[in-house]
């Protein structure tokens, strides 16, 4: 499995040895990461079903069909903190990608998750050999697109209904 390290964090692929701690990160956060993923059932928030999640998740990545990197502080290597995923990698002449991100309702406004976007951005790059990255952000969500921005991206518009979150 893969991982990548940044001055304060740890970004790597995990199996479903970590099933425990993604639940507590879902548990944890159950509330905070409501109004920006899509509506969650109960069984979600089951060691089952983060167990069956990560399986299939681990292959995904395997295959190259999605880069998922779980955070973790150095401080404390076990307890997630947050998800930078990128997803609908295509290959061909877009060699793009969509990025998506989440971090833990604690540990927000310290700068983690441009951090860790960051070097996650230059592993896509570098070594996954895309060339596009689109964040897809409700325009509501002024805190991640101050962090796109600070990450250099640029806002190319508006698409209406492309994404449902929280059953909307």
């Amino acid at each position: 499995m893969k991982s990548f390290e940044t001055q304060r964090l740890i970004l790597r692929q995990i199996d479903e040895s970590w099933s425990e701690e993604v639940l507590q990160y879902y548990d944890r956060n159950r509330h905070f990461l409501s109004d920006w993923e899509p509506k969650r059932s109960e069984e979600f928030y089951t060691l089952d079903f983060q167990r069956n999640f990560l399986q299939e998740d681990f292959k995904a990545n395997e295959s190259g069909k999605i880069l998922r990197l779980w955070v973790t502080s150095k401080n404390d290597k076990r307890k997630i903190i947050g998800c930078i995923t990128f997803n609908l990698i295509v290959r061909g002449v877009l060699q793009s990608c969509i990025l998506g991100y989440k971090l833990d309702k604690d540990e927000i406004n310290k700068g983690l998750i441009t951090e860790g976007i960051k070097r996650a951005i230059d592993v896509v790059f570098d070594e996954v050999k895309l060339h596009r990255i689109e964040a897809p952000i409700l325009p509501i969500n002024t805190a991640s697109i101050k962090v796109v921005s600070k990450l250099g991206f640029e806002n190319e518009g508006l698409s209406k209904k492309y994404i449902k979150v929280n059953g909307k």
